[in-house]
């Protein structure tokens, strides 16, 4: 299985010590070497970075590392190959235009002979990941024509996913730069970090760091991963079929199927 990670902000925030230690499992701490990548809102763009090497040994991962990006929403993957070749064109995030912003989209899990039905969104490589991406977009295109609003929005993403959790598994992630929405059908985990800040310590890497000297009093940064990133922090875990659409680092919305 793959794993994945999300940030979801109040202010700009860097995600180098999260990024740093969900490398580490590419190849050196995990087992999931079939490439990464990591997209990063800077306003209306989004900044990608993807390569389909292994992220422990990647001189691209390497480069994130040490150019502590700031963003509000930030999705990353690291990869091991179940459906489709080890490629650029199947390595995640997968990126699409929808209403004049950019969709940013990331699963774990494998689905079962899943393809998407014939529609404006097509994938480049052929992963059932970037599939079941493309059959989301068209059915929020076939249902709107502009952006509706969150709670619309909310109830075709929500329908759609509970469907496609019933060919396999399906955790994933998805923004739009303004909100992080999160599904998940087996494993997924989250941390909202808050004044009192504290010192978190990675469980890959020999790294700690204290964010009461990195923050201010009024931040609000939630992180999600597929497993907990750091092992001195109190991680809440997701139950299955439990949904959560996250906006400036708290809950907007959420439900369980």
């Amino acid at each position: 299985m793959c794993e994945l990670l999300g940030m979801s902000a109040n202010v700009p925030t860097d995600i180098v010590f999260s990024f740093t230690g969900l490398m580490q499992r590419g190849g050196r701490t995990g087992p999931h070497r079939d490439g990464w990548g990591i997209g990063f809102y800077e306003g209306r763009g989004l900044r990608l970075f993807q390569d389909p090497q292994a992220s422990a040994d990647s001189e691209v991962a390497q480069l994130v590392q040490r150019y502590p990006i700031k963003s509000t929403a930030v999705i990353g993957h690291i990869r091991q190959a179940n459906v489709g070749a080890v490629s650029l064109a199947n390595t995640h995030p997968f990126v699409r235009e929808l209403w004049g912003q950019n969709w940013c989209f990331a699963h774990n899990g494998q689905l079962a002979d899943f393809a998407s039905a014939q529609g404006f969104y097509q994938p480049v490589g052929d992963t059932d990941s970037e599939a079941a991406f493309c059959e989301l977009l068209n059915r929020l295109r076939s249902y709107f024509t502009q952006l509706p609003s969150l709670d619309k929005l909310l109830t075709v993403l929500v329908e759609a996913c509970d469907e496609f959790r019933q060919a396999g598994v399906f955790n994933c992630l998805l923004s739009n730069g303004d909100w992080l929405f999160s599904y998940c059908t087996t494993k997924m985990t989250h941390i909202t970090r808050r004044a009192p800040f504290g010192p978190a310590t990675l469980k890959d890497a020999d790294v700690t760091v204290d964010f009461h000297a990195e923050t201010t009093p009024n931040d609000v940064v939630t992180v999600i991963a597929t497993d907990p990133l750091t092992d001195n922090e109190a991680w809440v875990l997701y139950q299955p079929g439990e949904w959560k659409l996250w906006r400036d680092g708290v809950i907007y919305s959420e439900g369980k199927a």
